[in-house]
C-alpha cells in the first residue's frame, strides 16, 4: 500500500509532487544524455527550472484530478447521503416512496470504474427495495393466512395477494377436503376443472414439489385460460405435515423471477400451516353446527341458514320453501320400545329426508321429534311434492325391534315464500308450524300447505 495519510488526494498530493520533484531532479542528466551542453544542463538555475517544471505540472495534474474525478466522488458520496437518509426515513416511518430506483438511482455518465461504482451502487439500491418489496409481500402474506379461518375467504385472499406481488395474471386455488379437491378460488382462468385434473397437478401432488410448466411461443393452450397466452405457469403443491392439503396455480405472461420464487416459497410453507387451521376450524364449526345423534343441523345454526336463504331469496326474488315435520305419537314409539329405538328411528327419517332433497336443501333438528326442512327455489306446489314424498318414505320405513314392527308416520306442514306474505323469517315458520298443528289436529300423517291471501 503506497498510503501516506488517510486521506487519498493528500496522498495523491504528496506523491504527484515528490514524482515532480524527481522528474524535475533527473531531467538535466538526461538532456547531457540526448546531447545536450553539459555546462549548461548541470547550472544550478537549470536545475531549479526543471525541478519546479515537475512539480509545477505535478500539481497541474493534482488540480484536474480535483475537478474532475474528486468533484464526480463528491457527487456520488451526497448521494449516498441523501439515500441513506431516504432508508432511514422510510423504516421509521413506513414510507418507501422516496427509496424507489427511480429516486435513488444515481446517473451513470461513464465508461470507467466510477461508472462501474456508480452501476454498482444502482445495483445495490434495487436490491434494496426489491428486498423491501419481498419483506412487503412476506408480512402482507402473514397477516392474510394468520387472520382467517375461513377456508373460502382464506384462499381468496390468499390468491389475491399472490397476484398481487409475484406479478402473476391469472391464478387458482384447490383444497383438498374428505370428497376430493375443491376449487376454493379462481382468477382469470376459464375452465378451471381442466386445469384441476391435469397431469401437472397429479404430478405436483405425488412429488409434493412445485412444478414449473413453460409454455414455447408458438404453443396456445387449449382455450383454458382467459385473455393471454401463459409464458410460464407453476403449480404449487401446499403441504402440512407431509399431507398435500391443496395446491395453488399461478401463470404468468413473463417468467417468475427469484425473488418471486422466493416469496412463493414462503408463502407455501406459511399457507400450508393456515389451510391446515382453517380445515379444523371448519370441521369444528361442522361439529358445532350438527345435531350429535342424526347429523342435521341443531336448532341455532339451522335458523341461522334459514336467515340467509331468507335474505338471498329477497334479494333475488326467488321462491322459498319451509317445511315443518313432525313424528306423530312419537312419544308412544319410546314408550313401547324404549329409547334406543327412538334414536334409531330419528336417525333413519333424517335419512329418509336427506334422500329425498337435494344436497343444497337443509335439513334442521328443531326439537325432539320435529325437523325444519328449508328448501331453496321449491314454490308452494313444488313443496307439497316433495313433503308428500318425505311423508310416504317415513311411512314405507321398515323399522324393526325385538321382531316387532316400528310403525312410523309424519305430518308435515308447507310454507313458501313470497305465495304466503311472509315479512321476517320468524312470519314464515310460523306458517309452516300453523299448517302442522292443522295437520295433527286432523288426523296426523298427512301434508297441509299454509294459504294466505296477500293484501297488495
Amino acid at each position: 500500500m503506497l498510503r501516506i495519510t488517510k486521506k487519498l488526494f493528500t496522498d495523491l498530493a504528496i506523491w504527484m509532487g515528490s514524482l515532480g520533484f524527481v522528474i524535475g531532479f533527473l531531467f538535466p542528466p538526461f538532456t547531457v544524455i540526448l546531447g545536450f551542453d553539459p555546462e549548461r544542463a548541470y547550472s544550478v538555475t537549470f536545475w531549479i527550472i526543471c525541478v519546479l517544471a515537475g512539480i509545477l505540472v505535478a500539481f497541474f495534474n493534482y488540480w484536474l484530478a480535483n475537478k474532475i474525478v474528486r468533484k464526480r466522488l463528491k457527487q456520488l458520496a451526497l448521494h449516498m447521503r441523501k439515500v441513506e437518509q431516504a432508508i432511514d426515513n422510510a423504516v421509521h416511518n413506513g414510507d418507501w416512496s422516496e427509496c424507489s430506483p427511480e429516486e435513488c438511482n444515481f446517473i451513470i455518465d461513464s465508461e470507467d470504474e466510477l461508472g462501474d461504482c456508480a452501476k454498482s451502487f444502482n445495483d445495490l439500491v434495487g436490491a434494496l427495495f426489491r428486498s423491501h418489496e419481498v419483506e412487503g409481500a412476506v408480512t402482507d402474506l402473514t397477516k392474510a393466512l394468520s387472520s382467517q379461518l375461513d377456508l373460502d375467504l382464506l384462499s381468496r385472499k390468499a390468491l389475491e395477494l399472490l397476484l398481487h406481488h409475484t406479478g402473476a395474471v391469472a391464478g387458482m386455488v384447490i383444497t383438498s377436503n374428505s370428497g376430493g379437491e375443491v376449487i376454493s378460488a379462481n382468477h382469470g382462468i376459464r375452465n378451471p376443472e381442466k386445469i384441476m385434473g391435469s397431469h401437472h397437478v397429479r404430478l405436483a401432488f405425488t412429488k409434493r414439489e412445485i412444478i414449473s410448466v413453460k409454455i414455447p411461443q408458438d404453443v396456445h393452450i387449449e382455450a383454458v385460460l382467459a385473455d393471454f397466452r401463459p409464458t410460464e405457469v407453476l403449480v404449487i403443491p401446499v403441504v402440512f405435515k407431509d399431507a398435500v392439503l391443496g395446491a395453488v396455480i399461478l401463470a404468468t405472461a413473463e417468467h417468475f423471477t427469484s425473488d418471486t420464487r422466493w416469496v412463493i416459497q414462503f408463502f407455501r410453507q406459511g399457507f400450508g400451516l393456515a389451510l391446515n387451521n382453517a380445515v379444523i376450524h371448519g370441521q369444528m364449526q361442522q361439529m358445532a353446527a350438527l345435531d350429535a345423534l342424526t347429523g342435521a343441523l341443531d336448532r341455532r345454526f339451522g335458523v341461522s341458514r334459514l336467515q340467509d336463504e331468507f335474505a338471498r331469496s329477497r334479494r333475488t326474488e326467488a321462491p322459498l320453501a319451509v317445511l315443518m315435520l313432525d313424528l306423530d305419537f312419537f312419544k308412544q314409539v319410546n314408550d313401547v320400545y324404549g329409547h334406543l329405538t327412538g334414536d334409531r328411528a330419528l336417525v333413519e327419517t333424517v335419512k329418509v329426508i336427506r334422500r329425498v332433497l337435494r344436497e343444497s336443501d337443509v335439513v334442521v333438528r328443531y326439537g325432539g321429534e320435529e325437523f325444519l326442512l328449508v328448501i331453496p327455489g321449491a314454490n308452494r306446489e313444488t313443496a307439497r311434492m316433495t313433503a308428500e314424498r318425505i311423508r310416504e318414505s317415513i311411512e314405507g320405513l321398515s323399522l324393526t325391534e325385538g321382531g316387532r314392527v316400528v310403525a312410523l308416520t309424519a305430518s308435515i306442514g308447507v310454507t313458501s315464500y313470497p305465495e304466503d306474505c311472509s315479512a321476517e323469517v320468524n312470519d314464515l315458520v310460523r306458517s309452516a308450524d300453523q299448517a302442522l298443528y292443522h295437520a295433527k289436529e286432523h288426523g296426523r300423517n298427512q301434508v297441509v300447505v299454509f294459504s294466505a291471501t296477500c293484501i297488495k
